[in-house]
């Protein structure tokens, strides 16, 4: 009788064990038919649902919008950036065959007016992003001697461009016209550097590759191709003010993509302070300050009008003075927030019509 009864008592907590260890729940027993409580399982990381953001961006982008891509991933989580980074003309073209782009960024308004006027990108979107200018890169070792501007014109010197349809092809070639307007390199400047021309190439990394590979002995780039790992391999020759051509990079969301609200989300981090420390970092000209990029001049600085106090500073003392914060929106892109000095009107009376000239 005691030997049955352990096992009675026993029974039950080896079957109730094993089924622990399996990972079910005991059968309830209501109605006579056994029920299986149903099992919960948590969804993965890896199961959730990613959103590919295309960017059709210029080469000359390359570095720039990889970082800008890796830090708006982070900050939108979910999200996944693909770049397609080509010369401005291959991009509009591609856009215009139904590539699946989503955000087109050009080195110059004429390709961007190319999907404006196809009707791929609205008239009111593109916005100015960021700027550019060139210089002239030559291989580290200069073969060719080269120590100023004129030298390119010297018989027998192996100069790359980019086509003419590439922005840096077409900026080059401004340059040359200006400066064969000026004595100092003479009327014949340009024809005898284009002479000189062995390729033209079809984005502006290929022209930078071939200087760098010494198949030429110079080329016409944007100063930030001059990037730290191209920077110990090339030389380079500062074009002046007067000669060279400021680089305006629109950019703008591509009507008709199915991810639309984040496209516009990417280009409004592209134009937010964040976006814009990114690129000063990898050496484009802010949309803000000198379009040059040039420093302020060391000047004093007069603030008067309807001002609390009318002052004189120099542009060192500027940002010291109190600051304050701004939150602005243009466009439908999504609010910024800007800092600077703060100075308070003290109040416009009402003007007549006869006062309003």
């Amino acid at each position: 009788m005691l030997r049955r009864l352990h096992w009675f008592i026993v029974l039950p907590l080896l079957v109730s064990q094993l089924l622990a260890c399996a990972g079910t729940t005991a059968p309830i027993q209501s109605t006579g038919v056994p029920t299986t409580a149903p099992t919960v399982r948590a969804t993965s990381p890896t199961s959730r649902r990613v959103v590919n953001l295309n960017v059709f961006a210029a080469a000359s982008l390359t570095e720039s919008f990889s970082q800008l891509g890796k830090d708006f991933e982070k900050a939108n989580p979910g999200t996944k950036v693909t770049f397609n980074f080509a010369g401005s003309q291959e991009l509009d073209q591609q856009i215009n065959q139904g590539a699946p782009a989503d955000v087109f960024a050009s080195a110059d308004q004429a390709h961007m007016d190319v999907v404006v006027k196809s009707g791929m990108v609205d008239p009111a979107a593109p916005r100015t992003f960021v700027r550019n200018r060139l210089v002239v890169v030559y291989p580290i070792a200069n073969p060719a001697k080269l120590h100023t501007l004129q030298d390119l014109a010297k018989p027998g010197i192996k100069i790359v461009l980019a086509d003419k349809s590439v922005p840096v092809g077409s900026y080059a070639l401004t340059y040359l016209d200006k400066a064969s307007k000026d004595p100092a390199f003479g009327a014949t400047y340009k024809a005898n550097v284009l002479k000189n021309v062995v390729s033209y190439e079809q984005d502006v990394k290929a022209v930078l590759s071939k200087v760098i590979l010494d198949a030429a002995d110079a080329g016409i780039v944007y100063t930030t191709d001059v990037t730290p790992d191209a920077a110990d391999k090339v030389g380079t020759l500062d074009i002046p003010d007067q000669y060279n051509t400021i680089a305006s990079y629109p950019i703008a969301p591509i009507k008709g993509s199915k991810h639309a609200e984040l496209a516009q989300k990417f280009v409004a981090y592209v134009l937010s302070p964040a976006g814009q420390t990114v690129l000063a970092k990898f050496g484009f000209i802010p949309t803000k300050g000198s379009p040059t990029g040039a420093a302020l001049p060391k000047r004093p600085l007069a603030l008067s009008g309807l001002i609390d106090k009318p002052l004189s500073v120099s542009t060192e003392d500027l940002p010291r003075l109190p600051q304050a914060g701004v939150t602005a929106t243009d466009k439908g892109v999504a609010p910024t927030q800007d800092k600077g000095v703060a100075i308070f009107t003290t109040g416009v009376k009402s003007l007549t019509k006869r006062e309003v000239r």
